[in-house]
């Protein structure tokens, strides 16, 4: 009978190295709740388990002329499950390492003072910033930062070349930059 099972097997593997879907599918069939069970034993979590399952098998199907014959074929899946998801452990462990460090570092930056005074404090800079501009420039700047348009619609509205928006952009964004310059102590 275990002759018979692995005869089948590559029967199947041969017509799933030759492209046919039917074969893959009984494939699938035949070896999920294995792959299921075996990663859901390592990765401990169902939608990481179910997640690996389908990785597996998309691999098996995008290397399946590379598939060996002689190799067994349910040996081969189990060690595509469990590379991926050791893989998926360290990239799991490597991103809470990285997230730590950007939370513990983020807390120290802000040691200084609190987060929210300091947002107040450059929302009220940038008001004053952009008091000093002239009306027309600050109006530009106000369509395209606040409004997000684009400088083609900006030039449309307010009846004036593309360039006479670019420049006037370029002119605000120097002066805010040097007003925020002048005003660094605040910030």
């Amino acid at each position: 009978m275990l002759e018979a099972n692995n005869h089948s097997e590559k029967l199947l593997v041969s017509e799933l190295k030759n492209g046919n879907e039917k074969a893959f599918r009984t494939l699938f069939d035949l070896y999920y709740q294995d792959i299921y069970g075996y990663s859901i034993s390592i990765l401990r979590s169902k939608e990481a388990a179910e997640e690996n399952v389908q990785d597996v098998f998309m691999k098996v199907w995008q290397n399946r002329e590379n598939l060996n014959l002689e190799q067994s074929f349910k040996a081969y899946i189990f060690t595509i499950a469990r590379n991926q998801a050791f893989n998926f452990l360290n990239k799991a462990a490597n991103e809470a390492l990285l997230k730590e460090e950007i939370f513990y570092g983020s807390q120290k930056s802000h040691e200084y003072g609190d987060y929210a005074i300091r947002e107040a404090d450059c929302k009220k800079l940038r008001k004053e910033a952009m008091k000093q501009l002239p009306p027309k420039r600050k109006q530009i700047f106000k369509m395209s930062r606040k409004k997000g348009m684009s400088y083609e619609e900006i030039s449309q509205e307010l009846g004036i070349s593309i360039n006479t928006v670019r420049n006037q952009m370029s002119k605000a964004l120097e002066s805010m930059r040097v007003f925020f310059q002048v005003h660094d102590e605040i910030i």
